[in-house]
């Protein structure tokens, strides 16, 4: 059972909000709201200690009152937001028209009743809250109890029989490798350190089981350790000891004196040593510290789930999950054994014994994605089924939705587990969270990371950060503990995740046992609880699911839909108290599925992606607290004027179909806090420039315009803000020249940039080229006839660029040795590269320098004629082939001749 922190850290800081502003609350109100703070700080204090414990090792008096106050404390952040909003709300838009005195005294009045509404909602809460803590001391029960013996289930791993290892020889003999030409590298050092990271249940430490026992003859003392979460260094040291052959009786030895005596015992010897699953970064310094560099050599291999752990450990080596044919392998062994001895291993792997189930367990291994631990687990449930290929089938359908109670199921939860209670409590619940989503489903960070922000789970601290800003560190650290795996653009850049299905299943469990979040499916889900917090509907056409979706949800915070086609969505105007609303996707029949969407006062995050709807109701100006607006894709003409209402909007996505409501040049600028704005304008005037500078905080900004009517205005006096990170504006306006804040000691963070400007010069390529984060490069260039005769790509220009589109250049780019190391693909398009009659002149071919970009796969190049003859825009395209076919990477390419307009 998960233990979070419900809503306790938004509530506190909410409680102090109150005490300020325009709130104007009474004393007495004012001292109980004190009382609340401190009681509730203590309270999340403790429950902060419960929730790092275990489920099964949890007092169950403690689990009752971490529910109780976590549905509590939901409860009190759900009232006082229902107040800030009628406080503050939508009042100010509604004080404008001719009975604006009246207005405002009757405005005034309904403050005094609201004010007096929550006075009795706080004295309420405090009765609540000393309820609950009073309940949880009336029962409390002495823990002086004997309690069951854990056994760590991963101690079973070192000791498996080698022959039910499968697929482990390849990795043992690359590590092997890898640990040869380390020794190689650095004899200088006469060590050898490799770390082993990996998701957890992926097999690190049979790994290193197998090369320990491999190897270990060739040293004169050996050990193997593990290192718990909460790792007791004496015994750590002393177990390290025992294994290298030295014992030591003396209990009172501190860690000081056992880190001496491993050393002295170490200082001549050549030693191997496996740290298996290692945590964290300090214990990984003080466990070093006791192991020498010695003249006399040593090797030491880590294990890990944590990337930055592995990368100050030693040379990282990335476990890979199992193939298909060696999971298909483990599966069979592990159900159907070796009963035919004739039979050779690669007859073994490919065919199933029973021809009946193997279209089925090849969809059961597609789950398991090659984690070693998800097959044995399958296996274990399988084996107990009969050969039955709809029984087999069940277990299928099961996983990602509750597994059944089984041992092995078990002792996978708790591996799992481990990595999870070593999470901190903001990111336990930031992890929850991804239970909204379906299996095999690739979550958008950006997305992702919005809705987190919406829901509260981010809180801002003293590092000048924003909270969007927090939330990228949070998901960075989810990668990092490889809770969730990344997913990489062409440019290398992490732009999603996925999360493994065993993963998904075991926080579904938990997410449902607590009510943090409810999936409904035609094929069953969670079961929802009396109040729904946060919904998922998936897959979900049957009408008694729909039905079962509108109830109850009075109190949901978070409903995200991942039904394709559905006639209706579930009313929005029923939400009471709703922060996240993502409909993308869903293809509704009819624009009015939005009724009642003005009413979401609450609403933080709204997702209406490719839904197929054709207006956004006026009653979006009443969102005033909204962050994330999302209408990309749909056949939205032009949305309602009362968007420019939205001040906290932090991203406002629209696509190149929509027109912006008149006023929004002007308007633009009150939109103060936006980081993402994708946006159409077909022209320009200087109040739209005016508002583009008041955006200090922009991040990522598209300006789209109409492709046939290119280059609608100028762009010069915009100053982009220093943290820009993303500029597209290439087929929509453009720049004189390449402006001054254009400079690698200000724009630190800029990964991809397309522009277009009307001059460029060589001393501007090798400005952008020193840009340091650069990935992505679009460039449209208008001067062809400045007497440039050639552009050179100089020796380390461009060191992180992987994708680059040259537009139109007037001349030939030379790209020297050293320029573009990872440059992956490289597009000329309508582009003057090389001139066909210079190609002629030059006896058949200018030499670009292509063999100089080590990493080329792609080459894609589009030559004008510019008046040449056939024969001479021939002879450019072969010498561009020959080129690139005798690159050593042999790059996929088209080159072709295109004719003037």
């Amino acid at each position: 059972m998960e233990v979070v922190t419900g809503a306790l850290p938004s509530v506190i800081t909410k409680l102090g909000d109150l005490l300020v502003g325009e709130y104007n609350l009474q004393k007495g109100v004012k001292g109980e709201i004190r009382f609340l703070q401190a009681e509730l700080e203590s309270m999340k204090g403790a429950l902060e200690k419960v929730s790092s414990t275990p489920a099964d090792q949890l007092d169950i008096q403690d689990k009752i009152w971490a529910r109780d106050l976590r549905e509590l404390s939901y409860d009190i952040e759900d009232n006082i937001d229902t107040f800030m909003v009628r406080v503050k709300g939508n009042e100010q838009a509604k004080l404008q028209g001719m009975k604006k005195f009246i207005d405002r005294s009757v405005g005034l009045f309904r403050k005094a009743k609201i004010r007096r509404g929550i006075a009795a909602e706080i004295k309420n809460i405090k009765i609540r809250v000393e309820e609950v803590a009073k309940r949880h001391d009336r029962y409390k029960i002495s823990s002086d109890v004997a309690k069951p013996v854990k056994i760590d289930p991963r101690l079973f791993t070192r000791y498996t029989e080698v022959r039910e290892h499968v697929g482990v020889d390849e990795a043992r003999d690359e590590l092997i490798k890898t640990l040869e030409e380390q020794n190689e590298a650095s004899m200088h050092q006469h060590g050898k350190i490799v770390s082993i990271v990996g998701f957890g249940g992926l097999g690190k430490t049979t790994l290193a089981n197998v090369v320990y026992e491999k190897i270990k003859a060739q040293f004169d003392c050996c050990a193997f350790v593990s290192v718990s979460q909460t790792p007791d260094m004496k015994k750590l040291f002393k177990g390290l000891l025992n294994d290298l052959g030295k014992n030591t009786n003396e209990e009172l030895l501190d860690e000081e004196r056992l880190i001496r005596g491993l050393r002295e015992f170490l200082q001549d010897k050549r030693y191997f040593v496996v740290i298996d699953d290692l945590w964290d970064i300090p214990v990984w310094k003080m466990v070093r510290c006791a192991l020498p560099d010695n003249v006399v050599g040593y090797t030491i291999i880590a294990t890990t789930r944590k990337s930055d752990v592995a990368e100050l450990a030693g040379i990282v080596y990335k476990l890979r999950p199992l193939s298909l044919n060696n999971s298909r392998k483990l599966l069979y062994r592990r159900i159907f054994g070796s009963k035919n001895k004739e039979k050779s291993e690669e007859e073994e792997e490919k065919k199933c014994p029973d021809e009946q189930l193997a279209e089925v367990s090849d969809k059961i291994l597609n789950k398991c994605s090659g984690v070693p631990l998800a097959i044995i687990t399958m296996a274990s449930l399988l084996a107990c089924k009969a050969r039955n290929k709809m029984e087999w089938y069940e277990v299928y359908n099961s996983i990602g939705t509750g597994l059944k109670n089984n041992l092995d199921v078990e002792n996978m939860r708790k591996i799992l587990s481990f990595s999870y209670y070593e999470l901190p409590c903001h990111l336990r619940t930031c992890l929850l969270y991804l239970s909204m989503f379906p299996e095999d489903f690739e979550i958008k960070k950006d997305c992702l990371i919005c809705m987190w922000v919406a829901e509260g789970f981010i809180q801002h601290e003293n590092s000048g950060r924003s909270l969007f800003e927090l939330g990228e560190s949070y998901f960075n650290e989810l990668i990092n503990r490889s809770m969730i795996q990344p997913s990489y653009s062409f440019e290398d850049t992490i732009y999603g995740c996925h999360i493994h299905d065993m993963v998904l299943d075991h926080i579904r469990s938990l997410s449902s046992e607590e009510n943090f979040v409810t999936v409904l499916t035609d094929i069953g889900g969670t079961s929802p609880h009396n109040k729904i917090r946060r919904m998922s509907l998936q897959n979900a056409k049957e009408s008694h699911v729909m039905a079962q979706a509108t109830r109850s949800l009075q109190h949901a915070r978070s409903v995200v839909i991942f039904t394709s086609i559905i006639a209706q969505v579930p009313t929005p105007g029923s939400y009471r108290v709703l922060r996240v609303l993502e409909l993308s996707h869903c293809n509704v029949s009819q624009d009015n599925s939005l009724k009642g969407l003005g009413n979401l006062y609450h609403l933080r995050y709204l997702g209406l992606r490719r839904m197929g709807i054709s207006q956004v109701p006026e009653e979006i100006g009443n969102l005033q607290f909204l962050q994330t607006l999302d209408v990309w894709d749909n056949k939205i003409s032009s949305l309602p004027s009362s968007v420019v209402q939205l001040r906290n909007l932090m991203c406002l996505h629209i696509d190149r179909s929509t027109r912006v409501p008149n006023g929004i040049g002007k308007q633009l600028g009150q939109l103060t806090e936006l980081r993402r704005l994708w946006i159409r304008w077909d022209e320009w005037n200087d109040k739209m420039l005016e508002s583009l500078g008041k955006l200090q905080k922009i991040q990522e900004l598209k300006i789209l315009g109409n492709y046939s009517q290119r280059n609608i205005g100028g762009l010069d006096s915009w100053v982009a803000p220093r943290h820009l990170r993303d500029l597209r504006t290439q087929s929509s306006c453009w720049f004189s020249t390449l402006p001054d804040w254009e400079n690698p000691l200000v724009l630190v963070d800029l990964t991809s940039l397309s522009i277009a400007v009307r001059e460029l010069h060589q001393v501007d390529l090798e400005i952008l080229g020193r840009l340091p984060a650069l990935r992505s490069l679009g460039l449209e260039v208008h001067n062809k006839n400045i007497g440039v005769l050639h552009a050179f790509i100089g020796a380390g220009s461009f060191p992180c660029l992987v994708l680059c589109n040259l537009w139109r250049f007037g001349w030939p780019v030379v790209f020297e040795q050293g320029a573009m190391p990872r440059l992956r693909e490289i597009w000329f398009l309508s582009s003057y590269v090389m001139r066909a009659s210079e190609v002629a002149c030059s006896g058949g071919g200018l030499n670009l320098g292509l063999g100089n970009l080590p990493s080329l796969q792609s080459v894609h190049v589009y030559l004008l004629s510019e008046g040449a003859s056939k024969e001479e825009a021939d002879k450019a395209c072969a010498a561009l082939r020959d080129a690139a076919e005798m690159h050593p990477n042999k790059p996929r390419h088209a080159i072709r001749f295109v004719q003037d307009d």
